[in-house]
């Protein structure tokens, strides 16, 4: 698999990059939409570890980038981007955090119990058998295990969804192998304070956008990098979900804050 695509100008000094980790081919709706005005690169992850995947994008970003580049990470790409700064501060400019998880444990309670409660009995279940077995090292098929998860978070995590055309075709399968591996080490970075602590070196601005109906907590993200970051700014964006850019009330906004940022 190629792990990179780009769009615009051959001077690609925007990357954006997708969550998951396991989730490739999320976020090219929104490289698409700037790419009237930049040149964007989607680094697609490919490897396996917390560290490949930030080798990974080093070496896509030294290859295609403009250095130094501004990263918009997803998600887990948030922390990706966030851990990448602070590796490579002179490749980056600026990064964006969109629907970041948590940085400490203790908000981790909330996030699960905000899932919970938006899906059915049923649902519940569900989820609850999928992420055991997303978990069980004896069970194979973890890509087609990730994709039913995908759709059961994709009813918790949105608050008016609208459809983007492109994602179809967007879309990469998605790899429940990748997921288990990176976020089994990603788990353990923010138990042991060590992730919150990174931000104490990181120099380039940060910004966070964020939905105030993400079920990842909004003071998760916005509490523990304000006693972080030296260079701090946070959106919340109104009935918005965790993908701001597929939300009916908050889509336009959302473009509008990234340009300003950008």
């Amino acid at each position: 698999m190629k792990n990179i695509r780009t769009y615009g100008d051959k001077l690609f000094s925007v990357a954006v990059v997708h969550g998951g980790p396991g989730a490739p081919g999320s976020v090219a709706a929104i490289a698409r939409e700037l790419s009237g005005q930049y040149g964007v690169m989607e680094p697609i992850q490919t490897q396996t570890t917390l560290d490949g995947q930030v080798s990974e994008l080093h070496n896509i970003l030294g290859q295609y980038g403009n250095i130094p580049v501004t990263l918009i990470g997803h998600s887990w790409g948030a922390w990706l981007v966030y851990i990448f700064a602070a590796r490579y501060p002179d490749m980056v400019k600026k990064i964006i955090l969109v629907g970041s998880g948590p940085f400490q444990e203790q908000y981790v309670k909330q996030l699960g119990e905000n899932r919970i409660n938006r899906l059915n009995a049923d649902e519940r279940r569900e989820f609850e058998t999928l992420l055991k077995q997303l978990n069980n090292s004896a069970v194979d098929d973890k890509d087609e295990i990730m994709s039913r998860l995908g759709n059961l978070v994709s009813k918790s995590d949105m608050y008016e969804e609208i459809i983007v055309e492109t994602d179809k075709g967007d879309s990469i399968r998605a790899d429940g192998t990748m997921f288990q591996n990176v976020w089994s080490e990603a788990v353990v970075l923010r138990r042991s304070g060590e992730l919150l602590e990174i931000g104490k070196t990181i120099h380039c601005p940060i910004v966070a956008i964020h939905g105030d109906y993400d079920p990842h907590p909004a003071e998760g993200v916005k509490v523990p990098l304000e006693s972080v970051a030296k260079n701090f700014c946070f959106y919340l964006l109104e009935r918005c979900g965790h993908s701001p850019w597929k939300e009916k009330y908050a889509k336009d906004s959302f473009y509008e804050i990234l340009r300003k940022e950008l």
